[in-house]
């Protein structure tokens, strides 16, 4: 095992964690707080972190898939206790806590173990949705981009080992340029929101954050009531639009930038935008049928909520876990769904629920017709067998780990709907569940070992399954 390798990879994201990290410190300076603490440690940090690789760096990286997938489930726990320092620092909560929530934060999970939100310094806030921010796109991905230094031809194992969906399509011609392509129209879709989300009546500081939380797809806000504290229906639909748009496949984006349009017009991403539209009009007339709201304003909270539920965002204007049974479950249908691959959504993704009904059809015509040789196609373009079991193989995992997770939290002491949603919640990296768990309460009841079992959970679901189950199997490790 290449330990050299390993270790130069991650040194060099906690360099590049460091200098992010020391934007938390300006955002002290600026509002008067005391940040010595983070100073030191932020400084300590990139010290320790440069000091590996300066002396690894005549080191060449060769990193085979099975180290990349072993460096990538190690740099989730070191990001995690690197995020988690700060918040243990400068808020009264155990390190399991601030652990929680610096995964939470870098997963995209969204969910807090603090109840007073607005109480918390400034530098903390940015902090978190910094984290959001990072973890987005994905760490490894940025990775990618500044691991070509060092590794020229040797990174694409690594970002096939950390990114999301089925396949990996390369626009360009280096996988590098691919990666900081994906940031370049990340950061265009953060600053658009941030300036629009300012324009609708939002300070600067509160804009820069959710357009972090937003573009990312994760769900920390500045204001204990989320999203509604502002009261703005410009502020509603500019955020339902951006999830809309960082719920489908970011290469759908990068295509449009080569005036390519193609991408939009894929069958997953029309079927993302169809579930999204039906669940939403079915959520508006059951809201204005049963809970007595004008269509405008059920309209605008049953669309905004179905998107940042079926997006994994899990912000809230308001809290739904008290609408009526019916709506609760057209809600609990868009968790289920997550958004397409490739894009910061979490969840099992569209393209896959595409995969398996297609799949089912095809087996049940073999049935009626059982001489007949029937493909499965998704774009016109023929499945491998391989791509099949890969899809139903995930989703097998995924239910085992929301079950599992799910008879945990009921064995240790939650009602059944919070066991169930918080499971799927923490797992699909949604971040909000249902009742004790739901959108106007969090997760700080939770024992410390509890948050930390938590914590894995939303690191499967991140890294969808397979790149952390595989490490407990026997062939992974033999002839390393």
């Amino acid at each position: 095992m290449d330990f050299k390798s390993i270790f130069k990879v991650l040194s060099l994201i906690g360099v590049t964690l460091a200098l992010f990290f020391a934007l938390d410190v300006a955002i002290g300076i600026i509002y008067g707080e005391i940040a010595d603490a983070l100073a030191f440690f932020d400084l300590l940090f990139l010290f320790v972190n440069g000091l590996i690789w300066f002396a690894l760096r005549s080191h060449p990286v060769h990193l085979k898939i099975k180290e990349s997938i072993l460096t990538v489930n190690i740099l989730w726990i070191f990001i995690g206790i690197a995020g988690a320092v700060p918040l243990y620092l400068y808020t009264p909560i155990t390190f399991a806590s601030a652990f929680f929530e610096a995964i939470s934060g870098f997963t995209t999970t969204g969910a807090t173990i603090y109840s007073d939100i607005e109480h918390l310094p400034r530098m903390i806030l940015f902090h978190r949705s910094l984290m959001h921010w990072l973890g987005g796109m994905g760490i490894i991905v940025l990775g990618v981009g500044l691991l070509s230094i060092i590794n020229p031809t040797g990174s694409l194992s690594l970002f096939k080992a950390e990114a999301t969906g089925i396949q990996i399509e390369k626009l360009t011609p280096k996988i590098k340029d691919t990666a900081l392509s994906l940031w370049a129209i990340y950061l265009f879709l953060t600053l658009s929101d941030t300036l629009l989300l300012k324009g609708f009546g939002m300070n600067w500081f509160d804009a820069i954050n959710h357009a972090f939380s937003t573009i990312s797809t994760g769900g920390f806000s500045t204001k204990n009531s989320s999203l509604g504290y502002f009261q703005s229906d410009g502020i509603v639909w500019v955020t339902t639009l951006f999830m809309l748009l960082s719920g489908i496949n970011f290469l759908a984006h990068l295509k449009l930038f080569y005036r390519d349009i193609s991408g939009y017009g894929s069958e997953e991403v029309l079927g993302y935008l169809k579930v999204f539209f039906i669940l939403s009009l079915l959520l508006s007339f059951i809201h204005t049928e049963m809970g007595g709201d004008a269509f405008y304003h059920a309209v605008t909270h049953s669309f905004f909520t179905i998107a940042s539920v079926m997006t994994t965002t899990g912000f809230a204007t308001t809290d739904y876990g008290t609408w009526s049974h019916l709506a609760i479950v057209v809600i609990f249908l868009a968790m289920l769904v997550g958004g397409n691959a490739g894009s910061t959504a979490g969840g099992i993704k569209v393209i896959r629920y595409l995969i398996i009904f297609k799949t089912l059809r095809s087996e049940l015509k073999r049935i009626v017709h059982p001489n007949a040789v029937i493909s499965v196609f998704v774009d016109g373009v023929k499945l491998r067998e391989r791509v099949l079991s890969s899809t139903f193989g995930f989703f097998f995992l995924f239910v085992l780990t929301v079950v599992a997770m799910a008879l945990f939290m009921y064995a240790r002491g939650s009602d059944a709907m919070t066991a169930i949603s918080g499971a799927l919640a923490i797992v699909g990296n949604i971040g909000p569940g249902f009742s004790a768990v739901g959108p106007a309460e969090n997760f700080g009841f939770f024992q410390d070992v509890d948050k930390i079992v938590l914590s894995m959970g939303m690191i499967i679901g991140r890294l969808e399954c397979y790149t952390v189950f595989v490490l407990f199997t026997a062939s992974f490790w033999k002839k390393f």
